[in-house]
Protein backbone atom coordinates (compact mmCIF):
# COMPACT_ATOMS: atom_id res chain seq x y z
CA UNK A 1 0.00 0.00 0.00
CA UNK A 2 1.28 3.65 -0.68
CA UNK A 3 -0.03 4.69 2.58
CA UNK A 4 2.67 6.78 4.95
CA UNK A 5 2.58 5.64 8.64
CA UNK A 6 0.92 8.46 9.37
CA UNK A 7 -1.92 8.53 6.63
CA UNK A 8 -2.63 4.95 8.51
CA UNK A 9 -3.43 6.84 11.89
CA UNK A 10 -7.12 7.67 13.37
CA UNK A 11 -8.75 8.25 16.36
CA UNK A 12 -10.49 5.69 18.25
CA UNK A 13 -11.97 7.69 19.99
CA UNK A 14 -15.92 8.26 20.25
CA UNK A 15 -17.54 11.55 20.49
CA UNK A 16 -20.14 12.22 23.57
CA UNK A 17 -23.03 12.23 21.08
CA UNK A 18 -21.26 8.57 19.54
CA UNK A 19 -21.17 7.19 23.16
CA UNK A 20 -24.79 7.92 23.87
CA UNK A 21 -26.09 7.19 20.30
CA UNK A 22 -24.18 3.34 20.96
CA UNK A 23 -26.34 3.12 24.17
CA UNK A 24 -29.41 3.73 22.55
CA UNK A 25 -28.71 1.35 19.89
CA UNK A 26 -27.73 -1.49 21.53
CA UNK A 27 -30.38 -1.23 23.83
CA UNK A 28 -32.76 -0.92 21.00
CA UNK A 29 -30.93 -4.11 19.37
CA UNK A 30 -31.46 -6.48 22.37
CA UNK A 31 -34.84 -5.50 23.62
CA UNK A 32 -36.14 -4.76 19.87
CA UNK A 33 -34.25 -7.17 17.33
CA UNK A 34 -33.00 -10.14 19.41
CA UNK A 35 -36.13 -11.44 20.98
CA UNK A 36 -37.99 -11.25 17.46
CA UNK A 37 -35.14 -12.21 14.84
CA UNK A 38 -36.11 -15.91 15.20
CA UNK A 39 -39.56 -15.52 15.00
CA UNK A 40 -39.48 -13.26 12.13
CA UNK A 41 -36.72 -16.21 10.34
CA UNK A 42 -39.22 -18.50 10.61
CA UNK A 43 -42.14 -15.71 9.41
CA UNK A 44 -44.10 -16.24 12.92
CA UNK A 45 -43.79 -12.55 13.22
CA UNK A 46 -44.65 -10.02 11.30
CA UNK A 47 -41.47 -7.93 10.13
CA UNK A 48 -43.14 -4.85 8.53
CA UNK A 49 -44.43 -4.35 12.56
CA UNK A 50 -41.21 -3.84 13.83
CA UNK A 51 -40.06 -1.71 10.68
CA UNK A 52 -42.63 0.47 11.95
CA UNK A 53 -40.41 0.90 15.51
CA UNK A 54 -36.96 1.66 14.11
CA UNK A 55 -39.25 4.87 12.95
CA UNK A 56 -38.14 5.71 16.90
CA UNK A 57 -34.82 5.79 15.82
CA UNK A 58 -34.62 8.46 13.49
CA UNK A 59 -31.60 7.33 11.57
CA UNK A 60 -33.36 8.19 8.65
CA UNK A 61 -33.52 11.87 10.40
CA UNK A 62 -30.66 12.61 11.30
CA UNK A 63 -28.28 13.91 8.15
CA UNK A 64 -31.22 15.37 6.67
CA UNK A 65 -30.72 19.70 6.45
CA UNK A 66 -33.47 21.12 9.21
CA UNK A 67 -34.74 23.68 6.59
CA UNK A 68 -36.05 19.93 4.83
CA UNK A 69 -37.73 18.74 8.38
CA UNK A 70 -34.36 16.40 10.02
CA UNK A 71 -31.76 17.06 12.49
CA UNK A 72 -29.60 18.60 10.78
CA UNK A 73 -26.63 16.67 11.66
CA UNK A 74 -23.61 16.34 9.86
CA UNK A 75 -23.22 12.79 8.18
CA UNK A 76 -20.85 11.08 10.02
CA UNK A 77 -19.32 7.78 7.98
CA UNK A 78 -18.15 6.68 11.79
CA UNK A 79 -21.24 7.44 13.18
CA UNK A 80 -23.53 5.41 10.50
CA UNK A 81 -20.74 2.16 10.74
CA UNK A 82 -20.84 2.15 14.55
CA UNK A 83 -25.03 2.47 14.26
CA UNK A 84 -24.95 -0.75 11.68
CA UNK A 85 -22.50 -2.25 13.89
CA UNK A 86 -24.58 -1.97 17.19
CA UNK A 87 -28.00 -2.88 15.21
CA UNK A 88 -26.53 -5.94 13.57
CA UNK A 89 -25.79 -7.07 17.48
CA UNK A 90 -29.53 -7.83 17.50
CA UNK A 91 -29.90 -9.48 13.98
CA UNK A 92 -27.70 -8.91 10.44
CA UNK A 93 -31.22 -9.13 8.46
CA UNK A 94 -33.67 -6.39 10.87
CA UNK A 95 -30.71 -4.46 10.81
CA UNK A 96 -30.52 -4.70 7.17
CA UNK A 97 -33.77 -3.60 6.30
CA UNK A 98 -33.90 -1.22 9.00
CA UNK A 99 -30.63 1.41 7.23
CA UNK A 100 -31.45 0.62 3.87
CA UNK A 101 -33.94 3.72 4.19
CA UNK A 102 -30.56 5.29 5.73
CA UNK A 103 -29.01 4.61 2.36
CA UNK A 104 -31.25 5.53 0.17
CA UNK A 105 -30.68 9.43 2.08
CA UNK A 106 -27.12 9.69 2.30
CA UNK A 107 -26.63 8.55 -1.49
CA UNK A 108 -29.51 10.82 -2.21
CA UNK A 109 -27.86 13.67 0.08
CA UNK A 110 -24.49 12.56 -1.52
CA UNK A 111 -24.99 12.71 -5.38
CA UNK A 112 -28.25 13.61 -5.81
CA UNK A 113 -29.87 17.20 -7.18
CA UNK A 114 -31.27 20.27 -4.89
CA UNK A 115 -34.80 19.79 -6.50
CA UNK A 116 -34.29 15.97 -5.76
CA UNK A 117 -33.40 16.28 -2.24
CA UNK A 118 -36.38 19.03 -1.74
CA UNK A 119 -38.69 16.43 -3.29
CA UNK A 120 -37.97 13.20 -0.94
CA UNK A 121 -35.98 14.02 2.01
CA UNK A 122 -39.27 15.70 3.99
CA UNK A 123 -40.77 12.40 3.23
CA UNK A 124 -38.51 10.93 5.90
CA UNK A 125 -39.14 13.52 8.37
CA UNK A 126 -42.53 13.00 9.84
CA UNK A 127 -41.59 10.14 12.21
CA UNK A 128 -42.85 7.06 10.30
CA UNK A 129 -41.29 4.34 8.90
CA UNK A 130 -40.38 5.26 4.80
CA UNK A 131 -39.52 1.84 2.98
CA UNK A 132 -36.87 2.69 0.62
CA UNK A 133 -34.09 0.87 -0.67
CA UNK A 134 -31.52 0.61 -2.99
CA UNK A 135 -30.99 -1.89 -6.29
CA UNK A 136 -27.51 -2.90 -7.55
CA UNK A 137 -27.01 -6.61 -7.72
CA UNK A 138 -28.41 -8.64 -10.84
CA UNK A 139 -29.50 -12.24 -10.91
CA UNK A 140 -26.58 -13.80 -13.22
CA UNK A 141 -23.91 -15.81 -12.65
CA UNK A 142 -21.44 -13.11 -14.21
CA UNK A 143 -22.66 -10.25 -12.30
CA UNK A 144 -20.02 -7.60 -11.94
CA UNK A 145 -21.34 -4.40 -9.16
CA UNK A 146 -19.13 -2.08 -11.58
CA UNK A 147 -21.26 -3.03 -14.65
CA UNK A 148 -24.73 -3.08 -14.30
CA UNK A 149 -26.75 -5.11 -17.27
CA UNK A 150 -29.57 -3.53 -16.30
CA UNK A 151 -30.55 -0.43 -18.58
CA UNK A 152 -31.76 2.74 -18.99
CA UNK A 153 -32.58 4.85 -22.63
CA UNK A 154 -33.82 8.03 -23.47
CA UNK A 155 -37.50 8.24 -24.61
CA UNK A 156 -39.10 11.36 -25.25
CA UNK A 157 -39.38 13.30 -21.65
CA UNK A 158 -37.66 10.61 -19.77
CA UNK A 159 -36.39 7.41 -19.70
CA UNK A 160 -37.25 3.55 -20.47
CA UNK A 161 -35.57 1.23 -17.81
CA UNK A 162 -35.01 -2.36 -18.50
CA UNK A 163 -33.43 -5.43 -16.67
CA UNK A 164 -33.49 -7.35 -13.43
CA UNK A 165 -32.49 -6.70 -9.83
CA UNK A 166 -31.73 -8.84 -6.95
CA UNK A 167 -31.59 -9.51 -3.24
CA UNK A 168 -33.42 -6.37 -2.57
CA UNK A 169 -33.88 -5.20 1.37
CA UNK A 170 -37.45 -4.36 2.00
CA UNK A 171 -37.87 -5.19 -1.93
CA UNK A 172 -41.16 -6.38 -1.58
CA UNK A 173 -42.79 -2.83 -0.08
CA UNK A 174 -40.50 -0.15 -0.80
CA UNK A 175 -42.19 2.75 -1.78
CA UNK A 176 -38.95 4.19 -3.21
CA UNK A 177 -35.99 1.89 -5.00
CA UNK A 178 -32.98 3.47 -6.71
CA UNK A 179 -32.21 1.59 -9.36
CA UNK A 180 -28.67 1.66 -10.53
CA UNK A 181 -28.60 1.21 -14.44
CA UNK A 182 -26.37 1.80 -17.54
CA UNK A 183 -27.43 4.86 -19.63
CA UNK A 184 -27.44 4.81 -23.58
CA UNK A 185 -24.08 5.35 -23.53
CA UNK A 186 -23.34 7.24 -20.81
CA UNK A 187 -22.24 4.91 -18.13
CA UNK A 188 -24.03 3.67 -15.06
CA UNK A 189 -26.62 6.21 -13.68
CA UNK A 190 -28.87 5.79 -11.12
CA UNK A 191 -32.75 6.30 -11.01
CA UNK A 192 -35.24 6.64 -8.22
CA UNK A 193 -38.52 4.63 -8.77
CA UNK A 194 -41.39 6.02 -7.47
CA UNK A 195 -44.18 3.16 -5.86
CA UNK A 196 -44.97 0.43 -8.58
CA UNK A 197 -45.09 1.95 -12.06
CA UNK A 198 -46.61 -0.55 -14.71
CA UNK A 199 -43.83 -2.62 -16.35
CA UNK A 200 -42.80 -3.31 -12.70
CA UNK A 201 -42.97 -6.48 -10.58
CA UNK A 202 -42.07 -7.56 -7.57
CA UNK A 203 -40.99 -11.36 -6.31
CA UNK A 204 -40.32 -12.33 -2.83
CA UNK A 205 -37.23 -14.34 -3.01
CA UNK A 206 -36.28 -17.28 -0.59
CA UNK A 207 -32.95 -17.67 0.43
CA UNK A 208 -31.10 -19.59 2.99
CA UNK A 209 -30.97 -16.13 5.08
CA UNK A 210 -31.74 -12.43 5.83
CA UNK A 211 -35.56 -13.42 5.88
CA UNK A 212 -35.78 -10.37 8.00
CA UNK A 213 -34.65 -7.80 5.35
CA UNK A 214 -37.71 -8.81 2.75
CA UNK A 215 -35.29 -9.33 0.01
CA UNK A 216 -36.81 -9.07 -3.81
CA UNK A 217 -36.08 -9.52 -7.31
CA UNK A 218 -37.47 -6.66 -9.06
CA UNK A 219 -37.68 -6.90 -12.65
CA UNK A 220 -38.63 -4.10 -14.87
CA UNK A 221 -40.10 -4.35 -18.67
CA UNK A 222 -40.25 -0.94 -20.69
CA UNK A 223 -41.07 1.28 -17.00
CA UNK A 224 -41.23 4.66 -18.02
CA UNK A 225 -39.32 7.18 -15.79
CA UNK A 226 -39.76 10.79 -15.80
CA UNK A 227 -37.14 13.03 -16.20
CA UNK A 228 -36.44 13.86 -13.00
CA UNK A 229 -35.99 10.34 -12.10
CA UNK A 230 -32.38 10.51 -13.28
CA UNK A 231 -30.58 11.09 -10.24
CA UNK A 232 -28.05 14.14 -9.96
CA UNK A 233 -27.33 16.48 -11.98
CA UNK A 234 -23.90 15.12 -12.97
CA UNK A 235 -22.40 11.54 -14.20
CA UNK A 236 -22.97 9.23 -11.13
CA UNK A 237 -20.34 8.20 -8.58
CA UNK A 238 -20.85 4.44 -9.35
CA UNK A 239 -17.22 3.63 -7.09
CA UNK A 240 -17.71 6.03 -4.87
CA UNK A 241 -21.98 4.56 -3.88
CA UNK A 242 -19.98 1.05 -4.02
CA UNK A 243 -16.95 2.14 -1.42
CA UNK A 244 -19.66 3.69 1.40
CA UNK A 245 -22.05 0.90 0.66
CA UNK A 246 -19.23 -1.82 1.60
CA UNK A 247 -18.04 -0.01 4.55
CA UNK A 248 -21.81 -0.25 5.57
CA UNK A 249 -22.10 -4.18 4.74
CA UNK A 250 -18.40 -4.60 7.05
CA UNK A 251 -20.33 -3.19 9.78
CA UNK A 252 -23.30 -5.28 9.64
CA UNK A 253 -20.93 -8.17 9.23
CA UNK A 254 -18.79 -7.18 12.47
CA UNK A 255 -22.03 -6.39 14.20
CA UNK A 256 -22.96 -10.03 13.81
CA UNK A 257 -19.77 -11.43 14.32
CA UNK A 258 -19.43 -9.83 17.81
CA UNK A 259 -22.84 -11.55 18.98
CA UNK A 260 -21.52 -14.49 17.90
CA UNK A 261 -18.16 -14.42 19.86
CA UNK A 262 -20.44 -12.92 22.95
CA UNK A 263 -22.94 -16.06 22.84
CA UNK A 264 -19.85 -18.93 22.22
CA UNK A 265 -17.45 -17.80 25.24
CA UNK A 266 -19.93 -18.30 28.04
CA UNK A 267 -21.69 -21.44 26.22
CA UNK A 268 -18.03 -22.86 26.22
CA UNK A 269 -17.49 -21.53 29.54
CA UNK A 270 -20.54 -23.51 30.78
CA UNK A 271 -20.60 -26.76 29.39
CA UNK A 272 -19.19 -29.59 30.85
CA UNK A 273 -18.09 -32.99 28.85
CA UNK A 274 -15.71 -35.07 30.82
CA UNK A 275 -15.78 -33.28 34.09
CA UNK A 276 -14.67 -30.28 32.93
CA UNK A 277 -15.72 -26.67 30.87
CA UNK A 278 -14.74 -27.56 27.09
CA UNK A 279 -13.32 -23.94 27.23
CA UNK A 280 -10.35 -25.58 28.81
CA UNK A 281 -9.84 -28.32 25.89
CA UNK A 282 -6.71 -25.98 23.99
CA UNK A 283 -8.96 -26.84 20.35
CA UNK A 284 -11.66 -24.80 21.92
CA UNK A 285 -9.96 -22.42 23.38
CA UNK A 286 -7.71 -21.30 20.59
CA UNK A 287 -10.92 -21.07 18.05
CA UNK A 288 -12.24 -18.69 20.20
CA UNK A 289 -9.19 -16.94 20.50
CA UNK A 290 -8.87 -16.95 16.38
CA UNK A 291 -12.48 -15.40 15.94
CA UNK A 292 -11.37 -12.45 18.52
CA UNK A 293 -8.45 -11.97 16.56
CA UNK A 294 -10.14 -12.31 12.87
CA UNK A 295 -13.18 -10.03 14.39
CA UNK A 296 -10.89 -7.11 15.70
CA UNK A 297 -9.14 -7.12 12.22
CA UNK A 298 -12.55 -6.35 10.40
CA UNK A 299 -13.40 -4.16 12.97
CA UNK A 300 -10.01 -1.85 12.62
CA UNK A 301 -9.82 -2.33 9.07
CA UNK A 302 -13.56 -0.99 8.89
CA UNK A 303 -13.42 1.98 11.30
CA UNK A 304 -9.76 2.89 9.38
CA UNK A 305 -11.66 3.05 6.24
CA UNK A 306 -14.64 4.85 7.48
CA UNK A 307 -12.26 7.55 8.69
CA UNK A 308 -11.06 8.10 5.76
CA UNK A 309 -13.81 8.80 4.29
CA UNK A 310 -14.86 10.77 7.15
CA UNK A 311 -11.93 13.00 6.49
CA UNK A 312 -12.60 13.11 2.33
CA UNK A 313 -9.67 11.51 1.65
CA UNK A 314 -9.66 8.73 -0.86
CA UNK A 315 -10.58 5.41 0.90
CA UNK A 316 -11.13 3.39 -2.59
CA UNK A 317 -8.55 0.73 -1.65
CA UNK A 318 -9.33 0.78 2.32
CA UNK A 319 -12.92 0.02 1.80
CA UNK A 320 -12.06 -3.18 -0.49
CA UNK A 321 -10.05 -4.61 1.62
CA UNK A 322 -12.25 -4.12 4.45
CA UNK A 323 -15.06 -6.23 2.06
CA UNK A 324 -12.75 -8.62 0.94
CA UNK A 325 -11.30 -9.56 4.59
CA UNK A 326 -15.30 -9.23 6.21
CA UNK A 327 -16.25 -11.35 3.49
CA UNK A 328 -13.61 -14.53 3.90
CA UNK A 329 -13.67 -13.86 7.84
CA UNK A 330 -17.38 -13.35 8.65
CA UNK A 331 -18.43 -17.05 7.06
CA UNK A 332 -15.34 -18.09 8.97
CA UNK A 333 -16.30 -16.82 12.52
CA UNK A 334 -19.80 -18.16 11.82
CA UNK A 335 -18.87 -21.80 10.77
CA UNK A 336 -16.25 -21.48 13.60
CA UNK A 337 -19.49 -20.63 15.63
CA UNK A 338 -21.49 -23.49 14.88
CA UNK A 339 -19.10 -25.65 15.45
CA UNK A 340 -18.39 -24.57 19.18
CA UNK A 341 -21.81 -25.60 20.09
CA UNK A 342 -21.16 -29.12 18.73
CA UNK A 343 -24.81 -30.59 17.91
CA UNK A 344 -26.63 -27.29 19.32
CA UNK A 345 -25.22 -25.52 17.01
CA UNK A 346 -27.51 -27.28 14.49
CA UNK A 347 -30.27 -26.53 16.45
CA UNK A 348 -32.41 -23.46 15.70
CA UNK A 349 -33.19 -23.28 19.47
CA UNK A 350 -29.72 -21.22 19.93
CA UNK A 351 -29.43 -18.14 17.33
CA UNK A 352 -25.72 -18.80 15.86
CA UNK A 353 -27.23 -21.15 12.94
CA UNK A 354 -29.51 -18.01 11.88
CA UNK A 355 -26.51 -15.88 12.40
CA UNK A 356 -24.24 -17.94 10.28
CA UNK A 357 -26.53 -18.19 7.42
CA UNK A 358 -26.87 -13.90 7.30
CA UNK A 359 -22.54 -14.02 7.10
CA UNK A 360 -22.74 -16.57 4.47
CA UNK A 361 -24.23 -13.39 2.47
CA UNK A 362 -21.77 -10.98 3.27
CA UNK A 363 -19.80 -11.69 0.29
CA UNK A 364 -22.35 -11.40 -2.38
CA UNK A 365 -24.08 -8.29 -0.97
CA UNK A 366 -23.01 -5.07 -2.83
CA UNK A 367 -24.81 -1.64 -3.14
CA UNK A 368 -27.46 -2.32 -0.04
CA UNK A 369 -26.01 -0.11 3.12
CA UNK A 370 -24.58 3.05 2.21
CA UNK A 371 -23.01 4.80 5.17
Amino acid sequence: MSNTAEDLLFDLTLTDDQRMNRETMQRFAAQEIRVLAQEVDRGESAVVDFYAKTAELGLSLLPIPEALGGAGMDRSPISNVLIFEDLAHGDMAMALGSVAPLGFVNTLLDQGSEAQQEKYLPRFCSGEFVAATTALIEPRATFEPSAPQASATTSGNGFTLNGAKSMVPLGTDAELVLVIAQLDDKGPAAFIVEGTPSGMQRTPEENMGLAGAQLATLNFDNVELPADALLGEGAFNLQRFLDLSRLGLCALAVGTCQAVLDYVIPYCNERIAFDEPISNRQSVAFMIADIGIELEAMRLMTWRAAALAERGEDFHEAAYLAKQQCGHYAMKIGTDGVQLLGGHGFCCEHPVELWYRSLRAIDILDGVASV
